[in-house]
């Protein structure tokens, strides 16, 4: 694998394998918190959905929605994939 890393001066470099390694250990941290923070944000969601359905209001409200979408928009494209990504599992099956 030839990882490189790009330095502020525009010069790349290759790390050690011993870093490769380090760095793999770290995403895989990473992932493991990420996933465990997606799912309290999905429980939160259903909860706040839920609530809001029980006073007699909408399940859905769309200008949370776009509000969230915004907050993800400085990652491109994919930042909005994962917005929708994020709130498709918040909403759960009566959402969609």
């Amino acid at each position: 694998m030839n990882t490189r890393t790009e330095n502020a001066d525009g010069s790349t470099e290759v790390p050690p394998p011993a870093e490769v390694d380090a760095l793999r250990t770290e995403i895989d941290q990473l992932d493991a918190d990420i996933l465990r923070l997606v799912k309290r944000r999905v429980e939160v969601s259903r909860t706040i959905g839920a609530a809001r359905m029980a006073a007699g209001g909408t399940r859905i409200v769309y200008n949370r929605e776009m509000d969230v979408l915004a907050r993800y928009r400085e990652l491109g494209p994919e930042g909005r994939q994962l917005a929708m990504a994020l709130l498709n599992l918040g909403r759960g099956r009566l959402g969609r």
